[in-house]
């Protein structure tokens, strides 16, 4: 006997996690549903089956193929248009003539026993068997009366209360012999229940109904699709779960890596390869698709997590659905009810409420609130760049695809025949995506030099060299291991102007990527001696005059990164006494914490005070930035260094500018006006503090977190140079570093960071000019309040974040923290 498998239908009830695919290949406990139903139907001997298509039937033939993977035998017929549920059928009688066959739906979930089932209708002579199943609500079925013999008395359709006279409902599944197909006209839209039944019962056929035992659910609503895999994780149907048992209820897929500190009360399910990390909580009827990623304390109840989905962090999802392909950021609750399409992003600390519909391809915003269904509205991400360039979760927001289409989109913005250089960190997965980004270049026909493994500054040198159009460069995350940087250069070696930037997202946004002729692939190079150019450039730029013979003595930490490759030969050559610590690329480490950078700055100090050095620094992994330790060991914040470095400098040049952001301590200017050097102050992104270092008479620039700009040298930001320009500081001023520091004045400036949502940043900032009418402001970046007597304060909304910033400086503590308190109360009444 054949079957049928009907497999056409479009479940719009489902919607959206049926917008994108058809409602038989939705996953119930990591099996689309029609794959239970045919391993029901090879169960009982149906190995040659019929299925019939028509929404999306590219994605189930693609999935099923000709059923050798199930050990069957499958043929695929397809409607044109819908022809309903007989006509369906009736499209495919060529391959049913001369013997019963039995019809099935795609898109139910049973353990009905079709053996018996067909044994019913052979014992009764039945020219048609319903399969009956008994339901607590029978009103969205057709209720179907039969007689003690099981003969069919009587059809009623979708019922009201007052029409219920039976529980037994039409669970869609039939044995039929073949001359039912002469009922059916060909091409027509006709329907079994609603037209063909009755015709036949009219006509005095024998039409049985089979009241059938097993778990039958119709598939239909969110609802139901719910208790579905609530109903298979607890046992109440009959279906093969694809992994094994690890305790009572908690099923665990091939490959899957659930860490021991996970808590899981099951039933739960979690596919293969999947990864549940320590403190996450998977409570009861939860289902993980392949290769989700769960992180540490994310909590789960009663949710369906579909394949490849990232679920960030501290994440809450309760009673919902998260369809594929989908991020979940940290700190982002989906309630019950929720349902979100594929491939969305939902930003950090997001609110998705009860029962909201959100369709794919959509992104909800950092600290969003959603009440209304997101349908329509793409909502799409702000910028591709952030402030770090292009950011997100390796292989997860950065993978080798999204590289390989930025890189083009990059090279599509470059003339051909251009020259990039490539450079990356120590990582492996910076390493991975600089393979794509290289491949994606020379297929636009963009010459590459590929300067392997390099610090960041090194890789900006050769970058402005002349020839040079532009650079990539690839690191991890400052801070965080799990995510990764790719930072665009200018031919200056600075990072793409917002006009570049804008004009890469253009290309990048409708796909139009240039790609080269054969004769026009463009060539890889690996230029030789790439460091040991930029230590003679440095040195011949940098005065070092004085080193050698105030015989400093220095602890330097390269913190496991690029700096190794450099600086101790480097140091070497100036004639300083050096004790290197971390001086070795460690690929394991790629970034460090914060509690990491402070641990490893103690240990600097207390090298520095046990070997009686003159000062020590570390370095970030890729030497960009710097922090400082003074002689007698003690850490010198990064706000506190730059005015240290600031002092130095104005002392020695006497003239000139000094470029700071806007966020820096009024203290600066204290300093640099003592020296007879002005402050040009510049808002605070970084490009904003390079296209200032580029003015002739700037002397200096510092961003108040490491980073130092060296004009001398370079107009971008430089570790190395840092450190070697301010080893020739320190050996002519015969100063020690703590002397230095404690002649500049005590900065009482404080900061805060207020969550505000992105629709009511603009709101907010009119709320802060409203209130600050009266008072002097300044706008170089964001609104800064200043009363009189100099104390000020700051609020600034942030470009990639749901947040706005605030920053107040006084004469003495207290006048800081009020005024902080003051525009931190504005900005949260603005918000309200």
């Amino acid at each position: 006997m054949k079957a049928v498998v009907m497999a056409g239908g479009e479940g719009t009830r489902l919607r959206p996690m049926t917008a994108n695919q058809p409602k038989p290949l939705l996953p119930v406990v990591n099996r689309p549903i029609m794959e239970h139903v045919l391993r029901l139907l090879k169960r009982h001997g149906f190995d040659d089956t019929v299925v019939t298509v028509q929404f999306l039937a590219t994605l189930i033939r693609n999935y099923f193929g000709d059923g050798e993977e199930l050990g069957m035998n499958l043929h695929y017929v397809a409607e044109e248009v819908p022809l309903g549920t007989a006509g369906s059928v009736k499209n495919a009688e060529e391959h049913l003539r001369g013997e019963p066959f039995i019809v099935i739906s795609g898109d139910a979930l049973t353990d009905i026993d079709l053996s018996d089932m067909v044994r019913f209708h052979r014992e009764n002579g039945a020219m048609v068997t319903i399969g009956l199943k008994r339901v607590a609500n029978p009103l969205e079925f057709g209720i179907i009366i039969v007689d003690e013999q099981g003969r069919v008395q009587r059809f009623l359709e979708k019922p009201t209360w007052g029409q219920v006279f039976s529980d037994t409902v039409n669970t869609g599944i039939y044995i039929m012999e073949p001359e039912v197909l002469d009922e059916v006209a060909e091409g027509e839209v006709v329907d079994w229940s609603g037209d063909v039944f009755p015709k036949l019962l009219k006509d005095g056929a024998p039409l049985y109904g089979y009241i059938a035992d097993g778990y039958w659910e119709d598939v239909g609503t969110h609802e139901s699709y719910l208790s579905a895999q609530a109903d298979v994780l607890s046992g109440k149907v009959d279906v093969e779960i694809d992994g094994f048992e690890l305790s009572p209820g908690v099923w665990v897929a091939e490959g899957a890596e659930v860490d021991p500190d996970a808590v899981l009360k099951g039933p739960l399910y979690i596919g293969d390869y999947a990864k549940v990390e320590a403190g996450a909580e998977l409570r009861e009827y939860t289902v993980l698709g392949s290769n989700v990623v769960v992180r540490s304390e994310a909590f789960l109840h009663r949710s369906v997590v579909h394949d490849n989905v990232y679920l960030g962090a501290s994440t809450h999802l309760r009673g919902c659905v998260i369809g594929k392909n989908t991020d979940v950021m940290s700190g982002a609750r989906v309630e019950e009810g929720a349902i979100v399409g594929e491939e969305c992003v939902i930003e950090s600390d997001a609110y998705l409420s009860n029962d909201i519909k959100v369709y794919p391809f959509k992104t909800i915003e950092a600290g969003a609130v959603v009440n209304t269904n997101v349908i329509w509205e793409s909502r799409g991400q702000r910028s591709l760049f952030g402030p770090r360039g292009v950011s997100g979760l390796i292989n997860v927001e950065i993978t080798p695809e999204l590289a390989v289409r930025i890189a083009s989109a990059y090279a599509t913005t470059l003339k051909k025949g251009s020259v990039v250089t490539t450079s990356r960190d120590v990582s492996r997965a910076a390493r991975t995506l600089k393979r794509a980004v290289i491949s994606a270049l020379t297929a636009s026909a963009i010459d590459v030099r590929d300067l392997e493994v390099v610090p960041l500054p090194v890789a900006r040198f050769h970058t402005s060299q002349s020839g040079v159009s532009g650079g990539i460069s690839l690191r991890t995350t400052p801070g965080a291991p799990q995510s990764v940087d790719i930072l665009f250069f200018d031919e200056r070696g600075a990072d793409l102007s917002p006009a570049g930037q804008r004009k890469l997202e253009r290309v990048f946004s409708r796909a139009e990527y240039r790609r080269a002729f054969p004769g026009e692939i463009a060539e890889l190079s690996f230029p030789s001696r790439g460091v040991e150019n930029y230590s003679h450039e440095l040195l011949r730029c940098i005065d070092t005059s004085g080193v050698e013979e105030a015989g400093l003595k220095v602890v330097i930490d390269c913190a496991g990164g690029t700096g190794s490759l450099i600086l101790p030969s480097l140091l070497g050559r100036i004639g300083v006494d050096v004790l290197t610590v971390n001086n070795r690329l460690d690929e394991a480490s790629p970034t460090d914490t914060l509690a990491e950078q402070m641990r490893d700055l103690q240990r600097l100090g207390e090298l520095v005070r046990s070997s009686r050095a003159d000062f020590g620094v570390r370095f970030d992994p890729v030497a960009e930035r710097l922090s400082l330790v003074d002689d007698h060991g003690e850490v010198v914040d990064n706000e506190r260094a730059l005015l240290v470095v600031l002092d130095l400098v104005a002392a020695e040049r006497k003239s000139g500018r000094v470029a700071l952001p806007v966020t820096t301590t009024r203290i600066a200017e204290q300093v640099a006006g003592a020296h007879g050097v002005q402050v040009q102050w510049t808002p605070t992104a970084t490009d904003e503090l390079t296209k200032a270092a580029n003015a002739e008479d700037i002397v200096f620039a510092g961003d108040g977190r490491g980073g130092y700009v060296l004009p001398e040298f370079s107009r971008t930001g430089d570790g190395i140079a840092a450190f070697v320009r301010l080893l020739g500081l320190v050996a002519r001023t015969r100063l020690s570093v703590s002397e230095i520091d404690r002649r500049i004045p005590q900065a009482h400036l404080l900061r805060r960071s207020v969550p505000t949502p992105w629709a009511v940043k603009g709101s907010v900032m009119r709320a802060v000019v409203e209130a600050a009418e009266g008072r002097e402001i300044d706008t170089t970046d964001g609104v800064r309040v200043i009363e009189p007597g100099g104390a000020w304060a700051l609020v600034l909304p942030d470009t990639s974040e749901a947040v706005t910033h605030l920053w107040a400086e006084g004469p003495e503590s207290d006048t800081a923290q009020r005024l902080l308190d003051e525009w931190a109360a504005v900005v949260e009444q603005a918000e309200g």
